[in-house]
């Protein structure tokens, strides 16, 4: 009867939890699957952890296990108050560096109970032998690991790979989140008129001003690209998380971006405000309105299924600026390239601003004339490694095209992806840093 009676009290649990999350969270609402796994992972890491670290003193049982749970704890008491006060509306440094801790903390479980588990069934393998294999078996272990048994080994593993993760992923919150990089490109493009020969655009993506604890690192990064004396400065979109009063106390900095020939800018999926329950269509339109307001003080051009005609003695190149378009249906399909062309007339170069690189996919097909895509959207997974030879990240099973130049060997068509400015849900970088690009067409 007791385990009826915990098992319907975590079920009742597990249901509350997803309602709540609903309501706070409406877009994260089919990830709860995927809590509700970190959950048990926690469960089952944690009966490993208190067998490891044994001690009598109650206190510091008491201890460890309150640092232990604190994340979950933290995690459910994040997402019941935000049920009651919308957690856009808290202080913003408390509000980052708590779920990035929280995720964190989970995180950093991962590898560890990869290895577990993978010890857990290697164990139970070993049980259905006979016991005189299982001693040889333990003796082999003990000679090849210096007198250490498997256990023992195991668990230093899991402890060691854990607090490494930890580690790293503490200073990807603190350091490498702003670590900027400058990628340089320089691109032939056919056709591409004499008078636009070296002409330098730099583009931006998902800055995500939400997640952004101070405002000096942005003020570094626009000294960085004002540095870079662009001819234009292109923003493939997210400039918030949530909602567009996270940009506001950015507005001065933004302001001081500087090109000679004007910045452009289009929306990404995060800047429709789809990522909050808003308390009615007023105040969701109320928000989007406040954002091309926004755009408007800065002086960016915002060009939404729209384009604009850069002449220069007489020649000319046209950038299209079309909103978000995604193969993915949870994300807005807005993006109308035939709209945003409407007009253009004969334009021997056409550069388009697309945020999210799935789109490329339609575009080569579809619209052969566009010969340079520029996007942003996967942030590189914020995680990965990129060394000379090896380019990796868990993006790449997410997205074909996932972080810098790609291009079409049949038809010559390029596509570049942004690594992203700024980060989302954990507000750290590992590996893949925060990008400015710089790209200098070729004739």
């Amino acid at each position: 009867m007791n385990k009826l009676l915990r098992f319907l009290t975590a079920l009742t649990l597990v249901v509350a939890g997803f309602f709540l999350t609903k309501y706070a969270f409406p877009k994260s609402a089919s990830r709860y699957p995927a809590f509700v796994v970190l959950v048990l992972i926690d469960l089952y890491f944690w009966s490993f952890l208190k067998s490891t670290i044994f001690t009598y003193n109650k206190r510091i049982k008491s201890i460890i296990a309150g640092l232990y749970w604190l994340p979950f704890a933290s995690l459910v008491g994040a997402v019941g108050y935000a049920a009651i006060s919308p957690f856009t509306e808290w202080n913003d440094s408390f509000r980052i560096y708590l779920f990035g801790m929280v995720f964190i903390a989970y995180a950093a479980k991962i590898i560890p109970v990869i290895i577990l588990l993978i010890s857990d069934m290697i164990r139970f393998t070993v049980r259905s032998v006979s016991r005189k294999k299982i001693r040889e078996r333990k003796e082999t272990l003990r000679t090849a690991s210096g007198g250490i048994n498997r256990g023992r080994f195991i668990s230093n593993l899991a402890l060691i790979t854990g607090g490494l993760m930890f580690s790293s992923m503490f200073a990807g919150m603190l350091k490498w989140v702003h670590d900027f990089r400058i990628h340089r490109q320089r691109l032939r493009i056919a056709g591409l008129p004499a008078s636009f020969d070296g002409f330098r655009i730099v583009q931006i993506s998902d800055i995500h001003l939400g997640s952004w604890a101070n405002e000096d690192q942005l003020s570094e990064a626009v000294e960085l690209i004002n540095q870079e004396e662009p001819d234009i400065i292109v923003f493939t979109g997210d400039l918030v998380n949530y909602a567009t009063d996270e940009a506001f106390r950015f507005k001065e900095i933004l302001a001081g971006l500087r090109a000679g020939q004007g910045i452009y800018a289009i929306l990404g999926n995060h800047d429709y405000g789809d990522y909050k329950n808003w308390p009615s269509r007023q105040a969701k339109k109320k928000n989007m309105d406040d954002l091309f307001g926004f755009f408007h003080d800065l002086d960016w051009t915002l060009l939404r299924n729209s384009h604009i005609v850069f002449e220069q003695n007489e020649e000319k190149l046209a950038l299209i600026g079309v909103e978000n378009w995604s193969a993915n249906t949870r994300f807005p399909q807005l993006g109308d390239v035939v709209k945003a062309s409407k007009g253009l007339g004969k334009v021997p170069v056409k550069i388009l601003l697309s945020h999210d690189p799935s789109h490329w996919e339609v575009v080569k097909t579809q619209h052969p004339d566009i010969q340079l895509t520029l996007s942003g959207h996967t942030h590189g997974f914020q995680f990965g490694i990129e060394i000379p030879g090896l380019k990796w990240s868990p993006a790449q099973y997410l997205y074909q095209k996932w972080a810098g130049l790609y291009t079409d060997e049949q038809t010559g068509q390029m596509l570049y992806v942004n690594r992203g400015l700024g980060s989302i849900g954990y507000p750290g970088r590992i590996g893949i840093l925060p990008e400015i690009t710089v790209i200098d067409l070729e004739a």
